[in-house]
């Protein structure tokens, strides 16, 4: 466990902005007064899961959240970094010892730390990405001092199965996630549908490798920190044809570069959480796109809200329409993706905001 007082430095994200949260599901944040109420008084705090804060993904996006907001703030905050699932209670709590206002837990394996601690601490505000909470029987449970931030990825999802099934040249692609929680099959189940619909638009039979949306069953890891298990897994969906691969499980996307990269094969990759291209660009002529979650701007607007005194519980869910889900450019794969399935992409997702298109999976939001 590492606990560390950071001071954050002004630099791009506090420019991001905030504007794709005020089309979500809960009220519009407020934004004026917040570092004036706050600036003396308020430590925010983050815990991460056992991915850790350099993780290119969405412990990373999170962690520049804080520190966006923290930076605007003019305050200092504190991180504790998970190194192992068993140290999710101890940092929470150490957090909560530590004086902290606002505790941001990253991860839906942190949703029974984030649900005890806070109702032992109910002068303390939470907020948990990617999971909402439930009781020990799996029941639903609100708080009011707990704020689930959550992503309705399906929805983008389907623009990158369509995009893959357009683009693929063996007919086949392939996905597998980390673990079987529902922030992971989100996404697949987004993939899959939008292979579907692009085998039924065009009369096309691509096929995925991974995932069974109808059964819930496909590939996974059994974790979030093994990039060997990653390259394994990829590999064999190599072997078995696809030549595009969406991996669903944080760092382990390394492992598919490595796999590609070994393969000699022309394979690309579908990033999950934040644009690939920008966070681990090592492998930029790999991605063909990413699906994206907005939570650096979710995290920032939130914590300044709490500062404010303007926190509440309601769920936030980004969408397409809010612009808290999206695709990342295709970068150096534009040239390769013919224009018609591009024009195609934004037919679809204006009908998907419309609600001519209907995304579900049994992990929506």
């Amino acid at each position: 466990m590492t606990i560390t007082t950071r001071k954050a430095t002004l630099g791009g994200l506090a420019s991001l902005g905030v504007l794709a949260l005020l089309a979500a599901c809960a009220p519009a944040p407020t934004e004026d007064g917040a570092a004036d109420d706050a600036a003396v008084d308020f430590t925010p705090c983050i815990v991460s899961d056992f991915g850790g804060f350099d993780d290119r993904s969405f412990n990373q996006s999170s962690y520049e959240g804080i520190s966006a907001a923290s930076d605007e703030l003019g305050v200092d905050f504190l991180e504790a970094e998970s190194a192992s699932a068993d140290q999710y209670d101890g940092n929470v709590t150490s957090m909560v010892d530590q004086g902290c206002d606002f505790i941001l837990t990253v991860g839906f394996a942190l949703a029974n730390a984030t649900r005890d601690a806070a109702l032992a601490n109910e002068d303390i505000n939470f907020a948990i990405i990617d999971s909402a909470l439930s009781n020990d029987d799996f029941s639903p449970l609100e708080l009011d001092n707990v704020k689930p931030v959550l992503y309705d990825t399906a929805q983008a999802a389907f623009l990158a199965g369509y995009l893959a099934a357009g683009t693929t040249t063996t007919g086949t692609v392939g996905t597998f996630g980390g673990m079987q929680y529902p922030s992971v099959t989100i996404f697949m189940d987004g993939f899959a549908d939008g292979i579907d619909y692009y085998n039924t638009e065009n009369g096309a039979d691509v096929q995925l490798s991974g995932w069974n949306k109808e059964t819930q069953e496909g590939l996974f890891a059994g974790g979030f920190e093994d990039i060997n298990q990653g390259k394994t897994l990829s590999q064999g969906l190599i072997d078995a044809g696809a030549d595009i691969i969406l991996p669903v499980a944080g760092p382990l996307f390394q492992g598919t570069a490595q796999a590609i990269t070994e393969s000699g094969k022309d394979v690309a990759i579908v990033g999950v959480d934040s644009d690939l291209f920008e966070t681990a660009p090592d492998f930029a002529d790999l991605y063909l796109t990413s699906i994206m979650k907005s939570m650096t701007d979710a995290t920032q607007q939130i914590i300044t809200d709490a500062a404010a005194d303007d926190f509440t519980s309601e769920p936030y869910v980004g969408t397409l329409e809010n612009e808290g889900v999206g695709l990342a450019p295709l970068h150096e794969w534009e040239s390769k993706v013919d224009p018609a399935v591009v024009t195609a992409l934004d037919e679809i997702e204006a009908a998907i905001i419309s609600g001519d298109i209907v995304v579900e999976s049994e992990a929506t939001p």
